[in-house]
């Protein structure tokens, strides 16, 4: 079983452990449409990597932790979508959660995911009472103020908005919290994996610019063009496209450069590779490349 396969059965498992026979039946099932819509899950893919390469002595708080991060990661997007925001008709190839069920039940189902985030953590962590409280504290930093994901979308509100601090609350923050949860949940330090977290943060924002730019709305399953309509900041706006997609390939050197010395870490260094070609191929960066070249 692969790191996505492993991904997808946790949320499913820690998903019905949380239910009831008494949970309003529209609310589980707008959550459902959230949670369970081909997501790339990686996140929690990245949780459980820095886990192993640390000697993952604790594989279901590994597992709880990875899939908290990504049930964080699906409240932002269904919030992210709502017309106070985006107004997005579409998420992952189909309806968002507010064109299926309405504005009402997408708060909701926001509000539902931040808080079944945390009971998934309470029921997996009571073993290790010591990591879980230091696991709930990086979950909380990551979303939450001065620099988790709520300030990020909050700099949207700003007149303005500093671009670096803007994308590494937006993204950046569950990227680090996901190595710094997978290096903790195995016992080992979490400081020595924040820096792998935030330059993949970043550069997963910058990537998002660049393809919102070049408009490749099948493949992401979202509308494309929305930081310009909405005015947001955006790295392919503030260094151009090619520069932007430069700026996305040291991004991703420096997170290769990043992982520790450890046993495991050329495994590492190779998805974070392969993610970076998932995001931005390289047959796209050449032909922006060639097309914007000076004479």
């Amino acid at each position: 079983m692969n790191l996505h396969q492993m991904a997808e059965q946790a949320l499913a498992t820690h998903f019905e452990k949380v239910l009831g026979p008494t949970a309003p039946p529209r609310l589980i099932a707008a959550m459902r449409h959230a949670v369970f819509s081909g997501g790339a899950r990686i996140r929690p893919q990245l949780c459980t990597a820095v886990a192993q390469a640390c000697g993952m002595d604790a594989p279901q708080l590994t597992q709880a932790a990875g899939v908290a991060i990504e049930m964080m990661h699906c409240a932002s997007l269904v919030h992210d979508d709502m017309p106070a925001f985006d107004n997005a008709d579409m998420r992952r190839g189909r309806p968002s959660v507010h064109k299926e069920f309405g504005e009402a039940l997408a708060l909701l189902t926001g509000d539902g995911l931040i808080v079944m985030s945390y009971q998934v953590l309470l029921k997996s962590g009571q073993s290790h009472p010591s990591r879980l409280i230091a696991l709930i504290q990086i979950l909380s930093d990551g979303v939450g103020v001065p620099d988790g994901i709520i300030a990020g979308q909050a700099w949207e509100c700003e007149t303005r908005a500093d671009l670096t601090q803007y994308q590494r609350a937006k993204t950046g923050a569950l990227f680090v919290a996901a190595t710094c949860a997978g290096a903790l949940s195995a016992g080992a330090d979490p400081q020595l994996w924040r820096a792998l977290g935030e330059c993949l943060g970043e550069a997963y924002q910058v990537a998002d610019d660049i393809r919102d730019v070049i408009g490749q709305a099948q493949e992401l399953g979202k509308p494309t063009g929305q930081d310009a309509q909405h005015g947001r900041p955006s790295m392919a706006h503030e260094l151009g496209l090619g520069g932007a997609i430069e700026y996305f390939e040291k991004l991703i050197d420096r997170a290769v450069d990043s992982v520790p010395l450890v046993e495991s870490g050329d495994t590492l260094r190779k998805i974070v590779r392969m993610e970076s070609e998932r995001l931005v191929p390289s047959s796209v960066c050449n032909s922006y490349r060639f097309v914007n070249a000076t004479p």
